[in-house]
């Protein structure tokens, strides 16, 4: 995943493509770079932060109108100056900007390289823009034409903006598979990959579609798709407030989304439940309601901590709802052939709403004819264009690489959804319907009170930040709360880590246990306390040092492990949004005191567009 941006009007673009550069940063981060129009088509890049162009940039010619960047998570070639964006056309006439992946790109070089064309950059990017050049030359076509057939050639995801020496006033850009966004303001328009960079400047913002080619000259902006067949473009508004992507005084994105949890937790039940009232709505699924409701079984399909997510909703689903779920890795599920019925339910889950194997899953299953619920937070997406329907966990922009919020708004949304079904189906009983919604609406307040486990957490951290191996255990609804503890700690402080369901501790892991293995165990009060207590006391026999998460009030636990973080009661269904909450400060700390970028930790992108 990269990040693109770019500006055309009245205003001088260098300062807006470069702020929107450093609002995009945690989608690529390997190098930088920018083009301007001032006479000549100037391209400057980096290998290193968007702060490692600005001063390369620093004595450079910078004024224009127009402009275009890029922020690279590499995929073809290694990071460095050659292969960061924007690329030149093989004239020196055309810049292009490019997230995504030709993944025809070899043949069409070698064809370009039998021409006459020669490449300075490993990438594909550069490939396409001379692809385009090319055709336009031996066509005698518009750029605009030359666009539009190059992108009926080529097969992979893009999004794209073309910069062209001989039109000063325009910008060509184009998506398939990877997001694009387009802000209108007086006599200008932002481009970007997302809205982050534009939501300072206009709220007003047109969603480019899959196929689509925009074309913005002398003020204006016309629509097609690769077809050459004229769209209207859809204007939307955003519903995002700028303070909401700064870091509001906290040291890094993670920590204040982290922090955030209360708050973005409760936004996603605003205005859908009610527990005195026993009001439980979401709008987005009534359509297709009764398609979930009679569903004979549902398949989730998510990845990463998504998919965590998903985990956790196969239990509650099939204990509320009474309906077989099998959740699925996306990446795998879209290759392996699975058997899709038509009337079945897919529910795909996905905080970016972009996800790249999530969305060939879900058009894979809507082929075969199941209906498909989207949950995502990113409104306007992908994810939610293709659904049939689905719901928005409204958790605010999430910047930071490692998901946090996004995780429990997920389980928050899912929990609901389960509970309509459960109630309308009769699959649980009127008062357990109702204990269940006061319970829900009582989590934000309980993930308020964790949050004040902090500085227990830090004591903690500093013991353990030298570890080399961890091991994240738990049971029933707390084993995918252990398998994302795991992952958090694996992405951001880079130590090696494992979740597994505790029983099978003694299938294979426990051989990894001794005095020097920190053994995570998510042991709070539910129908599985006997058996986890047991588990503890078999990593005690072999000197394993235990940190537990328990319910507060716990008297047992205490006494067998090292370490306890105390957690306030909640239904086990319910649990895992406020167990993963001191997991979630133990990464981070860990991650912060080993010195780990934790907002941008290395190799990571935020959101996974390319296969």
């Amino acid at each position: 995943m990269c990040g693109i941006v770019a500006y055309v009007g009245k205003k001088q673009a260098h300062p807006i493509v470069i702020k929107g550069l450093k609002r995009l940063e945690y989608r690529g981060y390997d190098s930088a770079g920018i083009a301007l129009l001032n006479g000549d088509l100037n391209v400057y890049k980096k290998k290193g932060k968007v702060s490692d162009l600005e001063a390369f940039i620093e004595e450079k010619n910078l004024s224009s109108t127009i402009g275009i960047g890029h922020t690279r998570w590499a995929t073809h070639g290694e990071p460095n100056d050659e292969n960061a964006h924007p690329h030149f056309s093989g004239s020196g006439r055309l810049a292009l900007i490019h997230n995504g992946i030709i993944e025809n790109y070899s043949s069409l070089k070698q064809e370009l390289e039998n021409k006459g064309h020669q490449f300075v950059s490993e990438t594909d990017s550069e490939v396409l823009i001379h692809f385009i050049e090319d055709i336009r030359e031996n066509n005698d076509c518009s750029l605009e034409e030359a666009v539009r057939l190059a992108l009926t050639k080529v097969v992979g995801a893009y999004a794209i903006v073309i910069m062209s020496k001989d039109d000063p006033d325009m910008l060509i850009a184009a998506r398939k598979g990877s997001p694009l966004v387009i802000g209108l303001g007086q006599d200008e328009f932002f481009l970007a990959s997302d809205a982050t960079p534009i939501v300072e400047y206009t709220n007003e913002v047109v969603y480019v579609n899959d196929y689509e080619i925009a074309i913005i000259k002398d003020g204006n902006l016309k629509i097609k798709n690769t077809q050459d067949v004229p769209t209207t473009p859809y204007i939307q508004t955003l519903d995002m407030e700028l303070e909401a992507i700064e870091k509001g005084g906290y040291e890094h994105f993670m920590l204040k989304e982290i922090f955030e949890q209360p708050k973005s937790i409760a936004d996603c039940m605003r205005g859908r439940l009610n527990a005195s009232t026993g009001h439980l709505v979401l709008g987005g699924i009534r359509e297709y309601a009764n398609k979930l409701e009679g569903a004979e079984r549902i398949i989730m399909i998510a990845c990463g901590t998504s998919w965590h997510a998903a985990l956790v909703a196969e239990y509650i689903f099939e204990e509320l709802c009474r309906i077989p779920v099998e959740v699925e890795y996306a990446s795998e599920f879209r290759y392996r052939n699975p058997v899709i019925n038509e009337g079945d339910v897919v529910v795909a889950i996905s905080q970016s709403g972009e996800t790249a194997d999530t969305l060939a899953a879900m058009e894979l299953a809507k082929s075969k004819g199941a209906i498909i619920f989207g949950v995502c937070n990113v409104v306007g997406s992908s994810i939610a264009r293709v659904s049939h329907e689905g719901a928005y966990t409204h958790a605010g922009p999430e910047i930071g690489v490692a998901s946090t919020k996004a995780f429990t708004a997920q389980l928050t949304v899912l929990t609901m959804i389960a509970l309509r079904v459960a109630h309308r189906k009769g699959s649980i009983t009127e008062r357990k319907y109702h204990e269940l919604l006061v319970e829900l609406e009582q989590i934000p307040s309980k993930v308020e009170e964790s949050l004040k486990l902090n500085d227990k957490v830090v004591e903690i951290s500093d013991i353990f930040k030298e570890a080399r191996n961890f091991l994240y255990l738990g049971r029933g609804y707390n084993f995918p709360v252990a398998l994302e503890g795991a992952l958090k700690l694996k992405e951001i402080s880079y130590i090696h880590a494992e979740g597994y369901p505790a029983a099978e501790m003694k299938h294979g892991p426990i051989a990894l246990i001794d005095e020097e293995m920190p053994v995570v165990f998510i042991a709070t009060r539910d129908s599985s306390y006997d058996k986890i207590v047991s588990n503890i006391q078999e990593v005690k026999a072999r000197k394993g040092r235990v940190i537990a998460i328990v319910t507060k009030g716990d008297v047992l636990i205490p006494k067998m492990a090292d370490f306890v973080i105390e957690v306030p009661a909640a239904h086990e269904a319910l649990m895992p949004m406020v167990a993963v909450i001191p997991l979630q400060l133990l990464s981070y700390h860990i991650a912060v005191m080993r010195g780990c970028n934790v907002d941008q930790p290395r190799n990571l992108a935020k959101s996974v567009t390319v296969e």
